[in-house]
């Protein structure tokens, strides 16, 4: 059994000892695009279509795979 998940909305799969894209097997290092909005993520990180968010410590736009979600400074 391999083990799967997603890298902003990409299909993934662990492949020997690394994590690689399903499509390409492409090591997940290579940075893509969200596969929903297909923008690149921030400088810092951050998904592009979100931004940088005040008050908010993590936030993801779900990638049209989860649904979005953020998790605000207390």
């Amino acid at each position: 059994m391999t083990a799967t998940s997603y890298q902003r909305g990409w299909p993934i799969k662990a492949l020997g000892k690394q994590w690689v894209y399903v499509d390409t097997c492409t090591p997940i290092t290579v940075q893509r695009s969200c596969r929903k909005c297909r923008c690149m993520p921030t400088d810092l990180g951050h998904d592009a279509c979100l931004g940088s968010i005040e008050g908010v410590v993590s936030a993801c736009c779900g990638h049209g795979i989860e649904k979005p979600f953020r998790e605000v400074e207390i």
